[in-house]
């Protein structure tokens, strides 16, 4: 399907350094839902939990403070005229559900048509881990890395897809455990040409 897409500098704009909580605001909050859970964030198990939490949020959404053209600065030109399909597939990733705040675990395919520069292969990674270190949409994540990589490199076209398993249909609601969310999003000449899209698709699924 082809997602809208979310402006990314927008997301880095709403969300400066000053406009955040302090630490110890962070904390107390985590100290309040304890005790909406229903426990006792004075006890031993829980006493250190807040701060703990904190530096886990920091990590699991690091994205904010990342900008994607950052690391797509970065190309390569010498590639000996190669112009054909450059896939990176089964690319891990784990975000968040903008929802429920509970997590999405999936894997990334991405693939680009060259138009004289590459990237380096690990950018490609870092792209999928910078949007998935935030709280996210499945479709959304999915149009935003194929945005980042088409404005920043301006290929012929990229091609995306993503398919993961959101925990909150898993854990909570329905709670069906094992199904998979599989999107996808095209642009340039994977989006004109129905056979470059079947190519992509034969690639990611070849093994």
């Amino acid at each position: 399907m082809d997602a809208i897409v979310k402006n990314f500098p927008q997301a880095l704009e709403s969300n400066p350094e000053l406009d955040r909580p302090s630490q110890k605001e962070a904390e107390d909050a985590v100290r309040v839902l304890l005790r909406w859970a229903g426990d006792d964030p004075q006890r031993e198990g829980l006493l250190d939990t807040p701060t703990r939490v904190v530096k886990a949020y920091r990590e699991l959404f690091a994205g904010y403070d990342m900008n994607p053209e950052d690391v797509l600065g970065r190309t390569f030109e010498e590639v000996s005229g190669y112009d054909d399909m450059v896939l990176v597939r089964d690319i891990p990733f784990f975000s968040h559900c903008e929802h429920h705040m509970v997590p999405i675990i999936g894997k990334a395919h991405v693939a680009y048509l060259p138009s004289g520069r590459v990237l380096g292969l690990s950018k490609i990674a870092r792209v999928v881990e910078i949007f998935g270190r935030r709280l996210q949409t499945q479709e959304a994540m999915t149009a935003q890395i194929a945005n980042a990589i088409d404005e920043t490199l301006r290929p012929r076209g990229v091609a995306v897809m993503l398919e993961a398993e959101h925990m909150c249909m898993a854990m909570r609601g329905v709670q069906k455990q094992g199904s998979s969310t599989l999107t996808t999003t095209f642009t340039g000449a994977f989006k004109a040409d129905p056979a470059e899209q079947v190519r992509f698709m034969t690639m990611v699924r070849s093994r």
